[in-house]
């Protein structure tokens, strides 16, 4: 046989191999989706689920190029996240989105690396999140070109709000105009059934009276009237939503937050929320999304108590991460108490996570701050006291109703800076200080930091912009004018500058520290209640890090041998350079001040 004849046939040889190895993995794939898919549609024959299985992987076709491993994190100590509307900034003379991508560039291109751009498509209420069309930029934003081009900068976080969508989208209106039951892509539900069971995050009522040319009908809202929910119940619904989520891909989406994910599935006589059909509709998407972007990131957002939270993560196989919602509520009453007990219980009570895993540690968003998330870990005083401190300072609370018609508050709406301009003590002079610290904790532990755009720009209250809507959380959601802006950023001592060079000027020295992965061992310290105190350890052990808070306003002693240190070595503080030798040194902490000490120092270059 000569030699290119020889070669010839290896080739083919190794071609064959690698397409039968694609093939079987192919094949795995969709043994998983159908044995998922059977779970959730029992009403469906065998050969309508394999159906089902082909119209998915063609509306999200796998990658066969690349292979999902299991178990892979994608990110590091250098991830961070900007949460952020897509007209948070404005100058009137060109796309928001134009003005957004400008701004980030400008200042904070060097320490954010995820973007979270808020619903920017086509919407008629809740600030984007009723969607008139997922498919659509909204024009007053920008186009599909100004989001690619962000694209090209950050990794981009889109909003995939697929629990419900907007009553005057086209998937509604062919709704009410459909000349029969089939294919319905929304839940209809008799008034008459019994429904108190369902967990509401709203005060309004849960059905909806739509006159459709069937005739009268009522359809489920969970969150407002004009959010109507989709009917996942409907396996063309899930195809519909998977071909959303791949133009999301297209046009450059890599990370996915899946919003009010846990409301999905809907089954009477129950509470309608984190059912085990909602969990395998997760676990699907991943699946498929995933397999055609093994970097893509899967975010869901669950604002429920900690154990029904931790729940998203499956096991690996549902959330890569997820967001850590009892953070914000209890960070801000340790603060505001000065008292580190609650949040010291609770950080020691969290599992340490599975490599690919990880918790989106968020102290502000466009929302409030959750109160769900605090049951159980605060008590009805201590809510009570933050509720009546965020009406002295400004805010307000929205309210849900619970299964036996009694109201209960949801959530506190409230700049997360003015939150913090005093204490249960009262006013003081120590807002900056305190603010800065608040996410020097956010930032210190184990997971990935978020940051909301006006918390990196000292946004106070917008009192106006309630006033002028109605709509509490507009309290928290200003636009600012781009060139005034400017002007407080470029004055040292605004507020505004203080804050954004402070968050930065951490986010900087965290990137350079291994022992800050978001997967690095994380270790909670016996310290006194005035101090929050933990310690890390980098992937590789090569790099110890122990933070420790001084949660109040006035001086606290912190003496290095209380830390237990595993050597009394070297120990450099990487916020001020400051370095400490010797178990019986002693280090004060002023006001809010606080310490990052390492074994292994490193500086930014």
């Amino acid at each position: 046989m000569d030699q290119s004849k020889s070669k010839t046939q290896s080739h083919k040889a190794i071609n064959q191999n690698v397409n039968e190895n694609v093939n079987d993995k192919l094949n795995e794939s969709r043994k998983t989706l159908f044995e998922r898919l059977a779970t959730i549609y029992t009403q469906l024959s065998q050969l309508q689920i394999d159906t089902l299985v082909d119209e998915l992987l063609t509306a999200m076709p796998p990658n066969r190029q690349t292979d999902v491993v299991p178990h892979e994190s994608h990110w590091s100590e250098k991830d961070v996240v900007l949460i952020t509307y897509g007209q948070s900034i404005s100058n009137h003379a060109e796309p928001p989105l134009k003005t957004l991508h400008r701004f980030l560039n400008n200042w904070l291109a060097d320490v954010v690396s995820v973007v979270h751009i808020l619903p920017f498509y086509p919407f008629t209420s809740d600030d984007g999140f009723s969607v008139v069309d997922y498919e659509q930029v909204n024009p007053q934003l920008g186009q599909w070109s100004d989001v690619q081009a962000i694209a090209q900068d950050y990794l981009l976080m889109f909003d995939a709000v697929v629990n419900h969508i907007s009553s005057a989208s086209a998937w509604f209106q062919s709704y009410l105009t459909a000349q029969n039951d089939n294919n319905l892509f929304f839940v209809e539900q008799s008034p008459f059934e019994d429904l108190t069971l369902v967990t509401r995050p709203r005060t309004s009522p849960l059905l909806r009276r739509v006159d459709t040319v069937r005739g009268p009908r009522h359809v489920w809202c969970t969150f407002s009237h004009d959010q109507v929910d989709l009917n996942f119940a409907n396996p063309n619904v899930l195809v519909a939503v998977v071909k959303v989520l791949q133009r999301y891909l297209d046009e450059g989406g890599r990370w996915f937050r899946l919003d009010a994910v846990a409301f999905l599935w809907k089954e009477l006589g129950t509470p309608c929320i984190n059912l085990p059909q909602t969990h395998t509709l997760i676990k699907v998407m991943r699946s498929l999304i995933e397999h055609a972007c093994e970097t893509a990131v899967i975010v869901t957002e669950t604002n429920v108590p900690l154990v029904e939270n931790l729940g998203y993560f499956g096991n690996a196989n549902e959330a890569h991460i997820i967001y850590n919602f009892s953070l914000p509520p209890l960070l801000v009453e340790a603060l505001l108490n000065q008292n580190s007990t609650c949040l010291k219980n609770w950080l020691m009570s969290l599992p340490a996570l599975q490599a690919g895993t990880a918790y989106l540690n968020f102290i502000a968003s466009h929302d409030g701050i959750g109160l769900r998330p605090a049951e159980g870990l605060l008590t009805d005083e201590q809510i009570l006291a933050m509720k009546q401190h965020v009406k002295d300072y400004g805010g307000l609370t929205t309210d849900r109703v619970l299964p036996d018609g009694s109201v209960k508050t949801y959530e506190m709406n409230i700049s997360l800076f003015d939150a913090l301009k005093a204490t249960y003590a009262g006013y003081d002079q120590l807002q900056r200080q305190r603010f800065i610290m608040a996410y020097a904790i956010a930032f210190a532990l184990e997971g990935v930091p978020a940051v909301y755009i006006h918390s990196f720009l000292a946004t106070p209250n917008d009192r106006q912009k309630f006033d002028a809507t109605g709509v509490n959380r507009a309290m928290n959601r200003h636009v600012w004018d781009e060139a005034s802006l400017n002007q407080l950023l470029a004055d040292g001592d605004s507020d505004q500058s203080v804050i954004i060079n402070g968050l930065k000027n951490l986010l900087q020295l965290r990137s350079l520290q291994p022992a800050f992965h978001p997967n690095a061992a994380q270790h909670i310290m016996q310290l006194p209640e005035t101090l929050l105190g933990f310690y890390r350890v980098s992937l590789d052990q090569q790099q110890t890090i122990v933070v420790v808070y001084n949660m109040t306003s006035g001086h606290q002693p912190l003496n290095v041998n209380d830390l237990n240190l595993a050597s009394f070595g070297r120990w450099t503080d990487i916020v001020s350079g400051q370095c400490y030798i010797g178990q019986h040194e002693t280090i004060e902490l002023g006001p809010y001040e606080f310490v990052w000490l390492t074994d292994s120092y490193q500086v930014i270059s």
